[in-house]
Order: C-alpha cells, then structure tokens, then sequence
C-alpha cells in the first residue's frame, strides 16, 4: 500500500514539475523588433499589456525617427515637430495611445513632446532655456517626466502636468539631474544625477527623497523606468569589469543582471545592454543589445512571465484545487524572489507555510 502510495506521489510530482516548467518555457521571451529601414533601433517604452512598444529607429536615409510598433503593425513612424527631421519616442501611457520623447524644432533645438493620435506632437516647452526632453510618462499619459535646462543654463530634472507645466525636481547634490521614469500615478519619478563625488548613479525618488540604488559592482548606473507600484526599477549599471549590462532593482534584491537572470533566452552572443522601460505590473521589459542573428544594435521586448496574483491555492488554474497544486507549492517550498508566479499563493515574495496552508484551507474548491 505504501509503495503505490508513494508511486502516485512520484508521479504527481513528475507532473507538477513538467507542468511548471512548461509553462515558464512558454511565457518568457525576447522579441527583437527591427529596424524603419535602417541599421539600428532602440526601445525605450512599452504599454501595460506588452503589445505596444515605443523608441527610435534609423529609417533608410539614416534619421532617427520615433516608432510605435505592434506585432500586428510592426513599426510607425511618428513624425517630428514642425520643421525637425529627428525624433525619438521615449515613453508611452499603459494603454499605448500617449506617446512622449524628443524631436527638433524649426530653431534646431530638441524639444520634449507629448504625442497623441488625434492631435500629434504637442512641444512641452523648457524650464527656461531652450532644450529639454521628455523620458518617461504615468499611465494615464497625464505626468511627463524627463529633463529640462533652466534659466540658469543648468540641466535639471523636471515633472510636468497640463495644470502645473514643469516641476524643477532638484539634484543629490551635484550640478544636473535627469528623470526619466514614473510611477503609474506620477507619484514616484526615477532617474539619475551627479552626486557630491561625480559620479553618474541610478537614483529613485519619493516624497521629496533621492536614493542611491548602487551598481552591479562598477561605478556608474541609470535608472530609466519603474514599475506601477514604484517597487521595481530597470535601467543600465557598470559591472566589475567596467561593462554596462541592463538591470533590474527591487528593494529586497537589490540589482540584478538580466542577461544571468534569463541567460537561457538568449542566443550565444546576444547581451542585453541596456533595460529602459517596465510594463505597469514588471512583467515586460523594452530596451536595447547586441542581436547576434542580425549583428545589430536592436531593440528588444522581454517578456518576464505572469507577474504574482494572489489567489485560492489553484495554482495551475484549472479551476480545481487539488493534488496538483497542493505537489507545485511543496516542490517550491523555500523558494524566494520576485518572479515565483502562482506557487507563491499569497504574493509576500516566498513559498511557504502560509501558501501551503491556503491550499490545503481550499482543498477541494472547484473540483
């Protein structure tokens, strides 16, 4: 008896475990978008849903041209300002209709823009003086943040609003501050500044507050998109052998190199330089790397997998909570971090006791 006892246990867990990895396999990926005709392209926004991706791509007479791109569509050209013949598009609202980036004017000075299909390119204007640039917008495409020079000649980091125009946002401590991401309610804004030694670090800022998020063991980082929530933070940071690789940053985790968290997407000799933009909820990332199929800089789209929602214990949502689900928690019981999907039951970034115990509260619902 406890010999097919354990033979059915055996099997179950064989099962859970193929089901498991099946689904990981099936939902992380990297797309690489192409070009407008021309020899490079970068991604610097992407919508909630992963289906709309923003950036700039060379077109066939070598200009930079901001694209909105969608898997059905491929690439749009947006345009420029009056008068310019450069653009580049670097962020975009949740639900992909609000676009915001940098184009030259009639006057040859660059311009940060607010993009909508209806209206097109809308100049935000300076804190002052004659440039600026636009990086980042919150999901209602209400709050751009990017970077402006002042009066003063000075470049500082700015948030604006339809109501308010631009906000100057300060610096930690140096002589220049850019922002260049933005929480889904335009509460929390992330970039980079000069601090008090020189150097370029990764920076996230709330409630008045700069913090310094490090590096991946090199001097320099930049922090160029946050998610919805503002937990969650990617851009770029020098590693040990003074190499830019594309980060993510949480408040538990610390950075951590994409390219060794999903080195089994990538073909041998692609890297991923630069992380630019995170979807809402953290689980696409935009940026650019080294296409080795192409032997191209070219933009990317990672898809991370589902992000964590807490639920009943039905782990592989079936609709049933049962053996299956009770073996998935148990086999990942101990695990940690920030990408653990469904068998982290209750959301709080470990499985544990707490999940097991929802499952086996639950057993049988829906069966």
């Amino acid at each position: 008896m406890m010999q097919m006892v354990h033979s059915r246990f055996n099997a179950l867990l064989s099962a859970s475990v193929l089901s498991l990895v099946a689904t990981v396999a099936w939902s992380q990926s990297i797309t690489w978008l192409g070009t407008l005709g021309g020899w490079e392209s970068v991604a610097y926004g992407v919508s909630a849903d992963g289906s709309v991706v923003v950036g700039r791509a060379t077109n066939a007479a070598a200009l930079r041209r901001a694209f909105r791109w969608t898997a059905s569509g491929g690439m749009q050209d947006l345009g420029t300002l009056p008068g310019g013949n450069r653009s580049e598009a670097w962020g975009v609202s949740a639900d992909g209709s609000v676009v915001v980036g940098v184009a030259y004017n009639t006057e040859g000075y660059i311009r940060a823009f607010r993009w909508t299909a209806a209206e097109g390119m809308q100049d935000l204007g300076t804190l002052g003086g004659n440039w600026s640039n636009a990086y980042g917008v919150s999901a209602d495409g209400a709050v751009v943040v990017g970077w402006a020079i002042n009066a003063a000649g000075q470049q500082r980091a700015f948030r604006w609003t339809a109501a308010g125009g631009m906000q100057d946002l300060g610096t930690l401590g140096g002589d220049w501050s850019v922002a260049s991401g933005v929480s889904a309610d335009g509460s929390v804004v992330v970039g980079w500044a000069r601090n008090a030694a020189r150097w370029t670090r990764a920076f996230r800022w709330e409630n008045g507050v700069m913090q310094d998020l490090g590096t991946l063991g090199g001097r320099e980082s930049r922090a160029y998109g946050v998610s919805a929530d503002g937990s969650v933070v990617v851009g770029w940071a020098t590693n040990a052998a003074k190499v830019p690789r594309a980060f993510r940053w949480t408040a538990s985790g610390g950075m951590e190199d994409l390219n060794r968290t999903y080195a089994s997407l990538l073909t041998n000799g692609s890297v991923l330089i630069e992380a630019r933009a995170i979807s809402p909820d953290g689980r696409y990332i935009v940026g650019w790397g080294n296409n080795a199929a192409t032997q191209r800089s070219e933009a990317y789209l990672l898809d991370t997998g589902p992000r964590c929602t807490a639920h009943n214990g039905d782990v592989d949502a079936n609709g049933c909570v049962d053996n299956a689900d009770l073996l998935a928690v148990l086999f990942a019981f101990g695990n940690s971090g920030s990408d653990l999907g469904r068998v982290d039951v209750n959301c709080d970034g470990v499985v544990d006791g707490a999940d097991l115990l929802i499952v086996l509260f639950n057993f049988g619902s829906g069966c």
